[in-house]
């Protein structure tokens, strides 16, 4: 099975992505071992800052060694050049905040999952003709739920993801379900700032589990 295929699946089995940034090199790794004990086995590091590449190679070096079976894949990726950098670093897929053709391509040519974020009926479009196996619907809590309702008999067969503002509530997750998506996006929300902050990750184990424990009961009906 492809690395492609591989990364698709586990999103779609997980319902979920986690994604967070922070400069600590410490707390990046502390925060995905946390995630990954609650159950995580695909995970969204940001491109957000200047520390992101080193921290994501640290992340990388120590997820071979204590975390086997998690797909890393790494975000807010706009260009080719970042695309490279990280894809040599070790990434299992690529997320954007938009639709750049050349991040796609370089996805693309590594055999890697590139997940284009889309505002519109057109941007959709677009990155379903470069070949997005998933898009990510974001701002989600700008464009919401009945945006997705409205749209998705338009691009029947194509896998959504909203990204942004979704919360940890049943009602919301449960809402976007219901409207059609594979998967959800979760990053303040789960991994918020005072959890960063506080290193509150017994709190971040608790609400990771929880959330995995409501997406499987939803997924079932």
């Amino acid at each position: 099975m492809s690395k492609r295929t591989t990364v698709i699946n586990q999103i779609l089995e997980q319902g979920t992505l986690p994604l967070f940034f922070t400069p600590s090199e410490k707390d990046t790794i502390e925060i995905a071992q946390t995630v990954y004990s609650a159950g995580v086995k695909v995970i969204e590091y940001t491109n957000r800052g200047e520390e992101a590449l080193r921290n994501f190679k640290s992340l990388k070096k120590e997820a071979l060694k204590s975390m086997p079976d998690l797909q890393l894949g790494i975000g807010t990726i706009k260009t080719a050049r970042e695309a490279d950098n990280f894809i040599g670093a070790g990434a299992d897929f690529i997320v954007a905040p938009t639709i750049n053709p050349e991040v796609g391509r370089a996805a693309h040519n590594a055999d890697l999952l590139w997940i284009p974020g889309c505002m519109t009926p057109t941007e959709i479009s677009i990155a379903q003709g470069h070949d997005a196996d998933i898009i990510k619907i974001f701002p989600a809590n700008i464009l919401g739920v009945e945006f997705l309702k409205s749209i998705k008999s338009l691009f029947a067969g194509q896998k959504f993801m909203p990204t942004g503002g979704v919360n940890l509530t049943e009602e919301n997750i449960r809402g976007w379900f219901d409207a059609g998506v594979c998967a959800v996006g979760m990053g303040s929300q789960l991994i918020s700032n005072d959890v960063i902050k506080e290193k509150k990750y017994d709190l971040l184990k608790e609400r990771t589990e929880t959330v995995l424990e409501l997406i499987k009961t939803i997924q079932k009906k």
